[in-house]
C-alpha cells in the first residue's frame, strides 16, 4: 500500500499526498526489496527511519564500504539487487569501492546515495559535500542514473533494478539529490508513477548450433575438463548442472566460490588435482568462469605444453576470445544452456576414457593423503594447517553453514583444505582478490539465509572491517569470526633494520582481537592450539551467539603474498655498499 501524508489545501478540503521519501520506499517494496544496508546521515537519515517503520529491514553499519559489500553479496545470494544506502560525497565514495567490486564480480547491487543540490554543484559554488557523484560513478558500474523529480522515482528504481540483474549482472548507481525527498505530489499520481519490474532477467536461450558444436568438441576429447565458476553458482541451476556433470562423466574443477555446487568430495571433483588437470587436459569447458588472472588467462606454465581447445558458456558475447581462442562459444544464461546440453546429450553419451579419469582420481587421492597428517597436528602456537584441519571438520559437521574467507595465506590455504558440500556456501574475495569483504559479507549472509556463518579471517584482512563486530552484536547474528593471528601481514617476523619503527608488515605482538567482541557483549575466546580452537568453534556453532576467536598462529608461519607472490614486484638492484 502506498505510504501517504494528508495535507489540507483549503478550508474544508483535504487531498491525499505523498512525497519523495514515501515514493522511494514504495518503489522498493513494490519490487520485493525488503532489506537496505546503510550508514545513516545527511540527507538519508529519515529515509532509513521511515523505511524501517514501513516494514523494510534497515541494517546500519559502521562504514559504507562494509554496507556495500553486504549489499553486493546479498545480490549474489538472492539474485535480487542488494541495496546500499549512503550519504553524499565521502559516504558515496566509501560505498563506491563495493559498487565497483560488485560490477567486477557480476553481483546485482544498487548503490543509492543522497547528493547535494544540482544547481550549486554544477556551478561549483561549494555546497555541503559538493560532488558530481553521477559522473564519478559512471566508469565504475554497469549503469548510473539520477532522479530529479518525485514523479520519476518509480522509473528510476525500475531502470536500476533491470540494469542490475539483466544480462551479466552488476552494480548500478542511483543518485537522489536531497531536495527530491521533500517533493510533494498527489498520492494518486504517485501511485500511478510506480513501476513493478516484470521479467527483469529474461532467459537468454542459446542457439541450437552452438549447443551442438560445444557437445561435439567435448565428446571428441580424450582428456576433457569442466571448470565451474561463481557464475554457475549464481545461476541457481544446481540440479541441471549436477545432472550435466554426472551424465558427462567429465572431471570438474570448481573455482573457489563454485565449490559446493557438487560436493568437493564428489568422485569427479578434481580440486585436489588442480595442477594436473590444467596441464594435461586437452578440451576445457568453462561454465560461468572467465579466463582472467585466476586461471592464468588460459595460457602459460599453468596450462602445460599440450594445445588446448576451450568451450565457453557465458551470457556476455564479448567475453569470448578475450584471452585465447574459444572454439565453441555458447552465449546464453547458464540455466538455459546447461538445460539445453542435458536435452541434446541424449541417452548414449560416452564417458571420457577410464585412463584419464583414473589418473585424476589417483592424483587426487595421493594429494589428499599427503595433506592429511598436516591437518591433524596439534602444535601450539598453531600453524595454518593444524587450524584449518579443525575448521574443515566443522564445515563437514555443519554443511549448511556459510564460510566467509579472506586473507593471504588464510584464504589460499583454506580454499584448498576446507571441503564444501552445498552451493553458495563459500563466499570470499572474488575476482579482484580484495581485502575487507569479511564482516560485510558475513552479516549479509546471516541475514539473507538465516544460516550460521563461519568467517575465517587473516588478521590483516580483518582490520579492514573489524569494527563491524559491533554490528554483529547489535543485531545478535549467528556469526563466528575466527582470526588467524600471526602478528602481521603474511608473517609477523619481519624486522626493520633502518630505524626504530616496526617493519611495514608487522602488527602489535600478541594482540587479543577477542577482547573487541567482548567489549560489545559478544563472546571472545583466545585459542592457542587446535584442540582449543575446536572446542571454541563447536560451542559457537551450537549457541548461535556472536563469537570471535583469536586463533594464535606461529608468527613464522605463512609465505609472502600467499600463493600469488609472483604478482609482487621485486627489485633486481642490489643495495649499494
Amino acid at each position: 500500500m502506498l505510504n501517504t501524508a494528508t495535507k489540507s489545501e483549503a478550508p474544508g478540503t483535504e487531498q491525499e499526498l505523498t512525497d519523495g521519501f514515501h515514493l522511494v520506499i514504495d518503489a522498493l517494496k513494490l519490487n520485493g526489496i525488503n532489506t537496505i544496508y546503510n550508514v545513516p546521515g545527511i540527507p538519508i537519515t529519515d529515509l532509513g527511519r521511515m523505511a524501517q517503520a514501513a516494514g523494510i529491514r534497515v541494517i546500519s553499519f559502521r562504514h559504507e564500504q562494509n554496507a556495500g559489500y553486504a549489499a553486493g553479496i546479498a545480490g549474489y545470494l538472492t539474485k535480487k539487487p542488494g541495496v546500499c544506502l549512503t550519504v553524499s560525497a565521502p559516504g558515496f565514495l566509501n560505498g563506491l569501492t563495493a559498487l565497483a567490486h560488485a560490477t567486477t564480480n557480476c553481483y546485482p547491487m544498487i548503490l543509492v546515495s543522497g547528493s547535494s543540490e544540482r544547481e550549486i554543484v554544477d556551478l561549483q559554488q561549494g555546497d555541503y559535500e559538493e560532488m558530481d557523484q553521477l559522473a564519478i560513478a559512471k566508469p565504475l558500474c554497469k549503469a548510473a542514473y539520477r532522479v530529479l523529480h518525485a514523479q520519476d522515482i518509480g522509473i528510476g528504481f525500475a531502470r536500476a533494478i533491470r540494469a542490475a540483474v539483466s544480462g551479466r549482472p552488476g552494480g548500478v548507481y542511483l543518485d537522489l539529490p536531497a531536495k527530491l525527498f521533500g517533493q510533494v505530489m498527489s498520492a494518486d499520481a504517485g501511485r500511478k508513477s510506480l513501476v513493478k519490474v516484470i521479467d527483469a532477467a529474461p532467459a537468454q536461450i542459446p542457439s541450437p548450433a552452438s549447443v551442438k558444436r560445444a557437445l561435439d568438441v567435448l565428446k571428441s576429447a580424450k582428456r576433457p575438463l569442466i571448470i565451474l565458476g561463481k557464475g554457475a553458482a549464481y545461476a541457481q541451476a544446481d540440479e541441471e548442472i549436477k545432472n550435466f556433470v554426472e551424465k558427462s562423466g567429465v572431471p570438474f574443477l570448481p573455482m573457489s566460490m563454485a565449490k559446493g555446487l557438487l560436493p568437493d568430495t564428489h568422485p569427479q571433483c578434481a580440486g585436489a588435482a588442480r595442477s594436473t588437470v590444467l596441464k594435461e587436459s586437452e578440451v576445457v569447458l568453462l561454465i560461468g568462469a572467465r579466463l582472467n588472472w585466476l586461471l592464468s588467462h588460459g595460457k602459460g606454465k599453468s596450462w602445460g605444453e599440450a594445445p588446448k581447445k576451450f568451450i565457453q558458456v557465458d551470457i556476455e558475447p564479448r567475453e569470448m576470445d578475450s584471452n585465447v581462442e574459444i572454439v565453441a562459444p555458447v552465449v546464453g544464461d547458464i540455466g538455459s544452456v546447461v538445460s539445453a546440453f542435458n536435452q541434446a546429450m541424449g541417452a548414449g553419451w560416452t564417458a571420457p576414457p577410464a585412463e584419464w579419469t583414473k589418473a585424476i582420481s589417483s592424483k587426487r587421492e595421493e594429494n589428499v593423503a599427503k595433506m592429511a597428517p598436516k591437518l591433524m597436528n596439534n602444535k601450539s602456537p598453531m600453524d595454518y594447517h593444524g587450524a584449518l584441519g579443525v575448521l574443515k571438520n566443522v564445515i563437514k559437521e555443519y554443511p549448511e553453514a556459510i564460510l566467509v574467507n579472506e586473507g593471504a595465506n588464510t584464504l589460499d590455504l583454506a580454499r584448498g583444505v576446507i571441503d564444501m558440500y552445498r552451493p553458495r556456501k563459500r563466499l570470499d574475495v572474488g575476482t579482484w582478490g580484495v581485502m575487507g569483504i569479511g564482516m560485510g559479507q558475513a552479516i549479509a549472509a546471516a541475514l539473507e539465509t538465516g544460516h550460521p556463518v563461519l568467517a575465517v579471517e587473516g588478521d590483516s584482512a580483518f582490520g579492514f572491517s573489524g569494527m563491524e563486530v559491533e554490528t554483529i552484536c547489535r543485531y545478535n547474528l549467528p556469526i563466528c569470526v575466527v582470526i588467524f593471528n600471526n602478528d602481521g601481514i603474511y608473517r609477523g617476523t619481519d624486522v626493520n633494520g633502518a630505524n626504530a619503527d616496526p617493519a611495514t608488515t608487522v602488527f602489535v605482538k600478541g594482540a587479543r582481537y577477542d577482547k573487541m567482541m567482548e567489549a560489545f557483549g559478544g563472546i571472545g575466546v583466545n585459542a592457542t592450539s587446535p584442540d582449543e580452537l575446536k572446542r571454541a568453534v563447536n560451542e559457537a556453532m551450537k549457541s548461535g551467539k556472536p563469537t570471535l576467536i583469536n586463533a594464535v598462529i606461529d608468527p613464522a608461519a605463512g609465505s609472502e603474498s600467499g600463493r600469488i607472490g609472483n604478482l609482487n614486484p621485486q627489485s633486481v638492484l642490489q643495495k649499494k655498499k
